[in-house]
């Protein structure tokens, strides 16, 4: 009976664990090039990205201007998804043809 509780006190404690985990999160180091109320534009060498942002972002650490040196954290999220249709197995399959010439005898 005791042991039966403590396994399954780890499985609801990893399986908690797993769904909390969320997407992985990534940053970008740079100096920012324009500041606008729903993006941020961040230079890093050649690279110029364009970082969404809404009411929720926060902003630490002094004020978010143009030629701050500023780490943009963030996670990639999906607008929207598209499935492709798969081509019909006949479509795919097209008969070879031969290019080379017939060998004479």
């Amino acid at each position: 009976m005791k042991r039966g509780m403590i396994v399954l006190f780890a499985v609801v404690l990893f399986s908690t664990m797993a769904f909390a985990a969320g997407p992985t999160q990534y940053q970008w180091t740079g100096t920012v090039l324009e500041v606008k109320d729903d993006v941020i534009v961040v230079q890093k060498g050649k690279e110029k990205w364009e970082i969404g942002r809404d009411k929720d972002t926060k902003v630490s650490g002094g004020e978010l201007k143009v030629g701050a040196k500023v780490t943009v954290y963030y996670t990639m999220k999906a607008a929207s998804v598209e499935v492709k249709s798969e081509a019909k197995k006949s479509e795919q399959k097209k008969p070879e043809t031969s290019t080379t010439a017939p060998k004479k005898p």
